[in-house]
């Protein structure tokens, strides 16, 4: 079992109900899959507390920036690859109570379950504490917004950036495709396409489909007018 006590003290915030805390850290491969046992729905809650606190952040910090600017930069603090690196500031992954099965394929280190845990982290504080604590505890990984402007931000998850902007138009759909592959299995070069309603707005490659995917976007990004570097 956990220690409760020591990730408490490592995430600055004691709980007066630890029941949230250990359901927080409970993944579905533990609970046995189900839901109301697992972090699943504290995910779901903790997701649109951190929303609402990055795009309040943004709106006061940065009152002359563009909607579709502040939209790319939520997206940049609030994908998978920031909360996998916040999770890991707080070695979150020690504290996951995992099946045995995940345990065994590294499902400790996995950037998925590090991420949803911490949403599910968030909700948890959240629902002890309030807004104000959960407020407390998502700005320690923020950015400061001089560091926003300043571009030293690093963005790298293009197709959540992608599908930020585009559920500005909830009728939008984005989906990929692999068009091609080629060269031996070990150094196999993909080309992916991301299509918008059925219609192609971008393309790229890489040496996985993932990395195809992430070019293709990136590319989707830059002719729709944003900056991607």
């Amino acid at each position: 079992m956990a220690d409760f006590k020591e990730l408490q003290t490592a995430i600055g915030y004691s709980f007066s109900n630890t029941s949230y805390l250990e359901q927080a850290m409970t993944h579905s491969s533990y609970s046995g899959g189900k839901n109301n046992g697992s972090n699943e729905r504290l995910e779901f809650l903790g997701d649109s507390v951190l929303q609402l606190t990055v795009s309040q952040y943004l709106f006061t910090g940065m009152s002359t920036e563009p909607e579709g600017g502040m939209t790319k930069l939520r997206a940049s603090i609030v994908c998978e690859n920031s909360l996998y690196s916040f999770a890991k500031k707080i070695d979150l992954g020690r504290y996951i109570l995992l099946g045995k099965g995940e345990e065994m394929t590294g499902g400790r280190d996995r950037r998925s379950i590090l991420a949803d845990a911490f949403e599910a982290l968030i909700a948890a504080i959240y629902l002890d504490g309030g807004m104000e604590r959960a407020r407390e505890f998502i700005m320690r990984f923020v950015p400061s917004i001089e560091a926003l402007k300043s571009g030293k931000v690093k963005l790298g998850d293009y197709k959540t950036i992608l599908q930020e902007i585009i559920q500005q138009n909830p009728e939008e759909r984005i989906s990929y495709e692999i068009e091609e592959s080629d060269g031996a299995d070990h150094h196999k070069l993909f080309r992916a396409a991301v299509l918008l309603n059925g219609q192609r707005i971008g393309r790229g490659s890489g040496h996985s489909k993932k990395e195809a995917e992430q070019a293709a976007a990136k590319e989707a990004i830059g002719l729709m007018g944003y900056e991607t570097d």
